[in-house]
């Protein structure tokens, strides 16, 4: 009867072991997703790039129907802000985040003297089933604190490299609510 339960320790022990092993190689897959889409934006720092809101069409909304120019401005190893303009307006600008607790995206909105709006600094932590082109950020407490409505909020950044466009996409409630394509043939500003 002991070497009955000493087999079941040791058949317990080797599980847990495995089970722990699997658990940290998804933890590095995670991280290295991340890590290549990170690279991936990192490698259009210095470049502008135009691009349209594709949906909705509706005229009331705030960014259709206007000039969209995204500049990959300032890149390190850990930080790239991305200025996003509308039109004339040149309040917001998209900062990615790579740390050791994965990939952040974040909207930052600045008034024209450069001081923090009101609604600022939402995002979320990218989930684990990104690749080096494509990464989803489900809405971080901050966000849902700051703008309860966007509590269900994802968005999705996305490299097609077969269309050369980079995609930015917002989800709320799991229907779509912003699309925006931008042209991956850099402009002259």
């Amino acid at each position: 009867m002991k070497q009955f339960y000493l087999w079941r320790l040791l058949i317990s022990v080797c599980l847990i072991l495995l089970l722990s092993a699997d658990r940290d190689y998804a933890a590095i897959q995670l991280t290295n997703s991340q890590t290549a889409f990170f690279e991936s934006i990192k490698k259009l720092c210095g470049q502008s790039f135009e691009g349209a809101t594709e949906f909705p069409q509706n005229p009331d909304h705030p960014l259709a129907g206007k000039k969209l120019v995204i500049t990959v401005g300032a890149c390190t190893d850990k930080e790239i802000r991305i200025l996003f303009h509308v039109g004339e307006d040149k309040s917001r600008t998209w900062i990615l985040t790579l740390s050791d607790k994965g990939l952040l995206f974040k909207h930052d909105h600045r008034h024209a003297d450069g001081t923090p709006d009101e609604i600022t600094m939402y995002g979320g932590w990218a989930s684990p089933e990104g690749t080096a082109y494509r990464q989803r950020f489900l809405a971080d407490s901050e966000t849902k604190k700051l703008i309860p409505e966007a509590a269900t909020n994802v968005w999705m950044l996305e490299i097609d490299k077969e269309k050369e466009q980079l995609v930015y996409y917002l989800e709320r409630h799991d229907e779509p609510r912003y699309r925006a394509v931008f042209n991956l043939k850099p402009i002259n500003k």
